[in-house]
């Protein structure tokens, strides 16, 4: 903690990023005590300047964020929380406090569509709402679920060898759907294939 920079207020500009997306959600402040909190219990601990006291994120809301690192900016004058969100971050009920545009347009990750699907294919296991496919498949059960993860990879095999980059896209894209029910159906995290991958790329890295 000696490391950091506080100002003269005893305060320092927090960071908070989506550890899975790198998406900002909110620019917020800290003093040594929040800090020290935010690293103890891996919950996300502030200073309110408006209130001049301490507050949890999500403590009232619910929203609450699990903090996975801390983060030290080069000149130790500022800090970055990981965090998992478990809700908006904003209290207008956006995902971040930066969603508004003033200029230019957002880049949005179409890798985040993973992310986007993963928890839609989540909640409609949990909600099952009738009529569609996604329920079907959970009501069907695993073999049926690996029945199509099977046809699909199959149509992938014909696409390719068709030499048909559109129907390759489209296949390959139904496969991918099918093959984050199956992760869902197994309670396997698709962080968690990312994880193997991230894993296997640091060991080739490593190895050259």
């Amino acid at each position: 903690m000696k490391n950091v920079k506080f100002d003269e207020q005893g305060l320092v500009p927090v960071i908070i990023q989506n550890a899975k997306t790198k998406e900002v959600l909110t620019l917020a402040y800290a003093n040594e005590e929040a800090l020290q909190k935010t690293i103890d219990t891996n919950e996300t601990w502030l200073y309110s300047r408006s209130r001049s006291e301490l507050w949890n994120k999500g403590a009232t809301s619910g929203n609450t964020q699990e903090v996975t690192a801390v983060r030290l900016d080069c000149d130790a004058d500022a800090v970055i929380y990981e965090v998992i969100p478990n809700g908006p971050a904003c209290h207008t009920g956006e995902a971040s406090c930066f969603h508004e545009t003033l200029a230019g347009t957002p880049d949005e990750s179409k890798a985040d569509m993973f992310l986007e699907l993963t928890s839609l294919i989540e909640k409609r296991e949990q909600e099952m709402p009738e009529g569609a496919y996604t329920t079907y498949l959970f009501e069907e059960g695993v073999d049926k679920i690996c029945k199509k993860v099977g046809e699909e990879a199959a149509e992938v095999i014909i696409a390719a060898k068709n030499r048909d980059p559109q129907e390759l896209a489209m296949e390959t894209a139904d496969l991918f759907y099918h093959v984050l029910v199956l992760l869902q159906e197994q309670k396997v995290g698709f962080d968690e294939v990312l994880d193997v991958l991230k894993e296997r790329h640091a060991v080739k890295t490593t190895s050259k």
